[in-house]
């Protein structure tokens, strides 16, 4: 349904810099770069944007898929290296469906981001 996300934050190095290393964890990369924005994506097709700009609602959250949950894993741990605050460890989340397995974090501007993978994985 969704093409890309815009994202306003108040210091592209610092955000750039966040970004780069939490979603590397899924695999997700910087692919286009300009004065003080970038967008982020796979396979070459940026679909997550930043730039420098007012922040408006740091109450917004995102949600980004992860191909299994170690990604998830290293996505948190990756997030908590970077500096985020945490807002929900990696676990299962049975009251969302019985396989959703999410971590969330709270970026350096206060949105709320996080990893989910909706694989079942046997223990």
């Amino acid at each position: 349904m969704l093409d890309h996300i815009v994202l306003p934050v108040s210091s592209f190095v610092s955000s750039f810099t966040f970004y780069s290393t939490v979603l590397g964890e899924l695999g997700v990369e910087p692919i286009k770069r300009g004065h003080r924005r970038a967008g982020f994506g796979r396979n070459g097709k940026p679909e997550f944007f930043i730039f420098e700009g007012d922040v408006t609602a740091p109450g917004l959250h995102f949600a980004f898929v992860a191909d299994d949950r170690q990604m998830v894993d290293d996505f948190y741990a990756a997030a908590m290296a970077a500096g985020a605050t945490d807002n929900g460890a990696p676990g299962l989340r049975p009251d969302y469906h019985p396989n959703y397995y999410g971590a969330f974090v709270y970026d350096p501007d206060g949105y709320n981001i996080e990893a989910v993978c909706h694989l079942f994985e046997a223990s």
